[in-house]
């Protein structure tokens, strides 16, 4: 599906991240590009089906949301926010296209997604990621996230996050243990 997504995107567009449908044609855009990239950047390939499972009904309220970044009105981005029980939820999926990034998208796409939990009373978000994606470990400790424990048993993650929220602030806890986790 040709979205008309350019290489060079104008500095001047506003990124537009909003709640989506997890079957739209954009979503399922934006998670077949996710797929391909992290199969092509991970040391040992990418397979869905050996991932932590995110099926399209733990993606709709109340159980969670699919938010969808898109440039001009093209997708260029996305994310996921899974609830995992009445007080943690789960974020998953951030994806942002090449020809989009350092413009942002990622970061409106977190805080989209934080502000959805902070509104369905979650007060802890988790977060795991690969070795290979220092620039999504980057963001995420920029953003309070504290590397911590895993938490799960996901094949491709190396570090896991966590952040609390806190009534209107994001408050980051110290590390479990006193030590960041890290399976590098």
């Amino acid at each position: 599906m040709c979205h008309g997504l350019k290489d060079e995107l104008s500095e001047t567009i506003t990124v537009e991240v909003k709640v989506d449908v997890p079957d739209s044609a954009d979503a399922r855009w934006c998670i077949e590009q996710y797929y391909q990239e992290l199969g092509e950047r991970f040391d040992t390939g990418f397979d869905p089906i050996k991932s932590n499972p995110a099926p399209d009904e733990d993606l709709v309220p109340p159980r969670g949301y699919f938010v969808v970044a898109r440039l001009d009105g093209h997708p260029v981005g996305c994310g996921v926010l899974k609830r995992k029980n009445p007080t943690t939820g789960e974020i998953k999926r951030m994806w942002t296209a090449s020809s989009a990034r350092r413009r942002g998208v990622a970061r409106k796409v977190l805080h989209t997604l934080e502000t959805l939990a902070r509104e369905a009373g979650l007060t802890v978000l988790h977060l795991e990621t690969n070795r290979t994606l220092a620039e999504a470990q980057a963001l995420y400790r920029k953003e309070g996230y504290v590397e911590v424990d895993a938490f799960n048993e996901e094949p491709y993650a190396h570090h896991w996050f966590e952040k609390y929220l806190h009534s209107g602030q994001m408050i980051a806890r110290p590390p479990r243990n006193g030590i960041a986790n890290d399976k590098t």
